[in-house]
């Protein structure tokens, strides 16, 4: 077992009950996907109630190997809540265990490449012959159709291929790719609200199961916002320019006193004016080279040194302070330790410790929404490998005798 408490930074307690429903009580969730997309749409739907079954490789999900100083951070972050069921995947004898588990889901989360379900002999309208109102939610790096289809379809390919990169960074420097599996994390939000749309249909609407077809390319397209549109009507490109906007600013982070930095966001001409008031008076809040929103973003290197000298006399909490006083959009730039030392995230219990059977407790991010009436909570830690196979296959039809000969002959690995 290994002791946090040296590392703590007296994190509140997770809403940590065992026998708490939640609004998704009763919902049964098969997770046949790997690494961070769809085990982040799973968890989302594991912290308001659903019944997640992890079915995974002899091996573990690949996010039992992401380990940090040989913990496994990654995997404990994102598996709360559900259960593990081990299957060899390579073997016939593990696609019918599967068979046996889809009458009564409603939801099966893959991630294979395109066609891979179809070549297990458990193609959607197999799937939908054992389980008709079953909600099939297809992960992929490009989507089901399309030329790329069979193409690996990691996260940094993608924000590479979306633009995101190309837009991130300074234009005297390369491209930069995000520093977190940002693409998989949006496709898992989305494909959460996508799950959720779908089991209205079936639910609210008398509708039956569907496919959707959940790629990681289009939500972070989605979430890039108006760059279509800037480029068909204006032939406008959006250059690397740092932490500024192509939106009017100032809008940037800037070095404090003491080494620290401090971010900005002035973008209406209201908090504009009052920044450059409070910075350099009538004198610069009338400077034509500023007065107004077009010229702001043509000068905005003139405008960021002017700011950039005033911040540098000032520590970041100084600065924080004073622009509040003055009623400017300012805050400081966190790392995670300042950041999970922040009064006001320790006020919101943005993170949590639960109870953890190897290390006795485990830090991690807290359920994301706040729900007055419905709340989500974390039940379970997140389970070792094939810790609840037994369980799993008794619930789904089979006898001790078909549970005994299926470990025995290793087509499923239990944990004990």
């Amino acid at each position: 077992m290994v002791d946090l408490d040296k590392h703590s930074h007296s994190l509140p307690r997770a809403n940590y009950v065992t026998d708490e429903l939640g609004p998704l009580d009763g919902i049964r969730v098969l997770d046949l996907s790997r690494l961070l997309a769809g085990n982040t749409l799973s968890q989302q739907l594991a912290d308001y109630g659903a019944d997640v079954i992890k079915i995974e490789p002899l091996k573990g999900d690949t996010l039992r190997g992401w380990r940090t100083k040989g913990i496994e951070t990654s995997w404990k972050s994102l598996a709360r809540n559900k259960r593990s069921l081990c299957l060899d995947f390579r073997r016939a004898e593990a696609t019918e265990l599967i068979r046996r588990l889809i009458p009564g889901a409603a939801i099966l989360i893959e991630s294979f490449r395109p066609g891979s379900l179809e070549d297990m002999g458990l193609a959607p309208e197999v799937l939908h012959n054992l389980e008709p109102r079953l909600i099939l939610a297809r992960i992929s790096g490009w989507g089901q159709s399309g030329p790329y289809r069979r193409r690996p379809g990691f996260g940094s390919l993608v924000e590479g291929f979306a633009g995101f990169a190309e837009m991130n960074g300074y234009a005297d420097r390369p491209p930069l790719l995000p520093p977190m599996g940002l693409a998989d994390a949006l496709c898992g939000l989305t494909g959460a609200f996508a799950c959720m749309a779908a089991l209205r249909e079936v639910e609210i609407n008398g509708g039956q199961g569907q496919v959707i077809d959940l790629s990681l390319l289009d939500p972070i397209v989605n979430a890039l916002g108006p760059q279509a549109a800037n480029y068909r009507l204006s032939g406008l490109k959006r250059e690397r320019m740092g932490s500024r906007s192509h939106l009017p600013g100032p809008r940037n982070v800037y070095q404090a006193k003491d080494g620290g930095w401090v971010c900005m966001s002035a973008s209406t001409q209201g908090m504009a004016e009052r920044a450059m008031d409070v910075v350099g008076g009538q004198e610069l809040a009338n400077d034509p080279r500023f007065k107004i929103a077009e010229n702001r973003v043509v000068n905005a290197t003139a405008l960021d040194q002017i700011i950039g000298e005033f911040v540098a006399q000032r520590t970041v909490e100084e600065n924080v302070k004073f622009f509040e006083d003055a009623e400017v959009t300012i805050g400081p730039v966190n790392d995670i330790s300042r950041l999970m030392e922040n009064e006001h995230v320790h006020a919101r219990g943005l993170f949590t410790d639960y109870p953890d059977p190897d290390m006795g407790h485990f830090p991690t991010h807290a359920i994301t929404s706040r729900m007055s009436k419905t709340p989500g909570s974390i039940r379970t830690s997140a389970p070792r490998l094939g810790e609840h196979t037994r369980d799993i296959l008794t619930e789904s039809g089979l006898t001790p005798v078909e549970i005994n000969t299926a470990i025995t002959s290793g087509i499923v690995w239990e944990t004990i």
